[in-house]
């Protein structure tokens, strides 16, 4: 399913994955259209890969997100058999968190 998430990268994207997604394959699929792999090496991985330990910070933020979207029990029970319905759901639940947030912070 790898493949299939990074057929369509935006111009200059940077991919943000954690350890289980450092292959040589994945880093060339990326690499093959002009974007940035923000991937850690494994510990078995034999020679030194750099990556931005500072961009790889911001995945927190999405980690984050995601754990707030699934206490929504719709969401994650996923009672919506239609993706299309599912999908809405997740918009409204993101539009609620988003509202939440900037409602807290002014």
């Amino acid at each position: 399913m790898a493949e299939l998430l990074l057929n369509d990268l935006p111009q200059g994207a940077v991919v943000l994955a954690d350890r289980a997604y450092d292959a040589n394959w994945i880093r060339d699929v990326i690499d093959d259209q002009d974007c940035r792999a923000c991937i850690p090496p494994k510990i078995t991985r034999t020679e030194a890969i750099s990556y931005s330990k500072r961009t790889y910070k911001k995945r927190n933020l999405i980690e984050r997100f995601f754990n707030k979207l699934k206490q929504f029990r719709h969401i994650c029970t996923r009672f919506d058999r239609s993706a299309l319905n599912y999908l809405a759901m997740a918009k409204l639940a993101s539009i609620r968190l988003w509202l939440r947030h900037y409602e807290s912070a002014a």
